[in-house]
């Protein structure tokens, strides 16, 4: 069931839409930040109240690739792997953090902190190679940086 404070925060952005069912990527969104992920409980429900089909909404949200249909760590860790960043080292950081996280990508760690992902492109292939831990983006990373930026998600 969508909490008040869900539903009022969605139907606050309607008026910015031609059509109720076009927020829908907005509102899995606002699911997810205040849930962590979308379940299939809550998109039924979301589904409902944008007076859409649930497998429509189910596939906007597996389309969109940073809408989580399961469960993940409290921080999720987007490692780019765009061409900039290969070139630039990508494949020392994900071995840095796989061993670090004692995790492989699309993994979560044994203590629910971490969910490492891949992602094709972060925009900042002037200052690969880069990753985004939830909202911060760091550039220009090398594997000796990663212990302090992980320290700050202890």
């Amino acid at each position: 069931m969508l909490t008040e404070e869900e539903r009022q925060e969605i139907e606050a952005e309607v008026p910015h839409y031609a059509q109720r069912r076009a927020i829908s990527i907005d509102a899995l969104k606002i699911i997810q930040r205040r849930r962590g992920w979308v379940s299939d409980e809550s998109l039924n429900d979301l589904a409902e109240f944008l007076e859409m089909t649930p497998d429509e909404l189910d596939g906007v949200a597996t389309f969109y690739n940073l809408i989580f249909r399961k469960p993940v760590g409290k921080h999720v860790i987007l490692l780019c792997d765009s061409v900039s960043c290969w070139i630039m080292g990508y494949e020392r950081l994900r071995e840095r953090l796989c061993s670090r996280l004692s995790v492989n990508l699309g993994e979560t760690t044994a203590d629910q902190r971490f969910t490492l992902l891949p992602i094709v492109c972060l925009g900042t292939c002037d200052h690969a190679p880069a990753l985004m831990i939830d909202d911060e983006l760091y550039r220009d990373l090398d594997p000796a940086k990663l212990d302090g930026i992980l320290a700050k998600y202890q």
